[in-house]
């Protein structure tokens, strides 16, 4: 080994151990905040929330399951984005190797009322996104969709090559009467695990070995109306031009810690360009609590929910588009009330 290989190699050591530390004190700092106190009570916003539709009903069910897990399934063909139910703690995350929790999995999938699934449609390989997917498919018979980071990821669980499907920007697939595009998007502002998964990735692993591989924007058609999931509040300038989405489900994890110039662009490039009528905020929990309690917003000193809230209430209503939550676990109608 030379000096100058050795050097490099304990600068990467040095800021591992200085990020796990950073994530440790921000846990410390975290925890010492009620869920109330994490920057917004989600009562105020109750107004804002889409009414459940009856089981029952015709038509298009869409579930929001958490993070940026939402279940599509119009009573003949289901399909579902990332599928991430495991949701280790903080210092698991910080602190040790992480893996898909069968268990939990299953529970979720049930009280989901889960039992056959077309396709897991993974938006970026992230663990809170793509680390329970083959598992998700394992149980449900469905194919595994995605980068090919996230291919590796499913390789790495035992998941056959028969049911992984590694996309291309702008690919497109169809699944009963869903149509699915895959375009290329780009994560929130940050630096924690970016790049590729070259190989297979078996679990147990440090989470930050889940990189993100590339991110994408999933638009989906159904019977003639359209659906975009923009899981990440990250900016592709230019990526959305000239498709159209009725409804946008829109990651906003992250977005209240960005400039305000950040946040006007943001909109611009993805509900502005495609279009759209409606707006739902995904991605803001906090994925480090179990399924078991009530959803809550990501703790303050990684998010602040109340700001972008206010911004996009304060957007959709001088545009006339409208911003409405999802309940988590309750079915809805995505376009009820709409044109």
């Amino acid at each position: 080994m030379t000096v100058s290989s050795a050097r490099h190699g304990l600068v990467q050591m040095s800021c591992f151990s200085a990020s796990r530390v950073f994530l440790i004190l921000l846990l410390i700092v975290g925890t010492c905040f009620s869920p109330r106190a994490y920057g917004v009570a989600l009562d105020t916003y109750s107004h804002l929330e889409l009414s459940p539709i009856s089981a029952s009903s015709a038509g298009l069910h869409v579930t929001f399951l958490g993070v940026a897990t939402i279940l599509f399934d119009d009573g003949e063909t289901a399909i579902m984005t990332d599928g991430f139910f495991t949701r280790p703690n903080l210092i698991s995350v910080a602190t040790k190797k992480i893996s898909p929790n069968r268990e939990i999995i299953a529970k979720s999938l049930e009280h989901a009322g889960v039992k056959r699934l077309a396709a897991v449609l993974v938006t970026h390989s992230h663990y809170d996104h793509a680390m329970d997917s083959p598992e998700v498919a394992m149980r449900t018979g469905a194919v595994v969709v995605g980068s090919e980071s996230t291919a590796n990821i499913a390789r790495g669980w035992g998941l056959p090559e028969d049911r992984i499907i590694s996309v291309k920007n702008d690919q497109n697939l169809k699944f009963g009467r869903f149509e699915v595009t895959f375009v290329r998007s780009e994560h929130a502002p940050t630096n924690l695990a970016k790049g590729e998964i070259t190989k297979r990735l078996v679990p147990p692993v440090r989470a930050i070995e889940y990189r993100d591989g590339g991110s994408y924007a999933i638009l989906i058609k159904h019977d003639g109306k359209t659906i975009l999931v923009q899981s990440s509040a990250g900016i592709a300038s230019g990526a959305l031009h000239g498709k159209k989405a009725d409804v946008v489900f829109l990651g906003v994890g992250l977005l209240g810690k960005q400039r305000a110039s950040y946040r006007d662009q943001y909109w611009n490039e993805v509900v502005r360009e495609v279009g759209a009528h409606r707006v739902i905020p995904i991605h803001w929990d906090d994925f480090s609590r179990s399924l078991d309690e009530p959803l809550v917003p990501i703790p303050w000193p990684f998010d602040d929910l109340k700001k972008a809230l206010t911004f996009l209430s304060e957007r959709g209503s001088a545009e006339g588009v409208d911003v409405k939550l999802a309940p988590s676990w309750k079915a809805i109608d995505p376009f009820d009330g709409l044109p």
